[in-house]
């Protein structure tokens, strides 16, 4: 082989790369700017919402969302162990009740003696 057949060899490697790397920015271009776009249509969208309304209907004891962070660390453990609790006695209420329907005997940690 003469050596300048080396050259070409080597240019072609080069070209090819480039336009290898050329293709592969341009898709990449591409699909960044679907990305941008889709981004934006999705910023349009929920621009258009406007802030969450609490309903008519709503208990206004019930303190709005977002209240618990301004709120006190005892209120809102006392708010926790009392729902806490509260789900607890129903859970147990439904248990005895299935028992009672069921016709199952019934746990003595369920009946309550109070």
């Amino acid at each position: 082989m003469p050596w300048w057949s080396w050259i070409l060899i080597w240019v072609a490697l080069v070209a090819l790369s480039l336009l290898f790397y050329v293709l592969l920015g341009i898709r990449l271009f591409r699909q960044f700017m679907a990305t941008v776009k889709d981004l934006g249509a999705a910023g349009e969208k929920l621009g258009h919402l406007g802030p969450m309304d609490v309903p008519d209907d709503a208990d206004p004891a019930t303190p709005p969302p977002g209240a618990a962070v301004f709120a006190s660390p005892t209120l809102m453990r006392h708010d926790y162990e009392a729902s806490k609790s509260s789900r607890r006695e129903m859970r147990r209420l439904r248990r005895v009740q299935r028992k009672k329907d069921r016709g199952q005997p019934q746990a003595l940690g369920d009946l309550d003696f109070t």
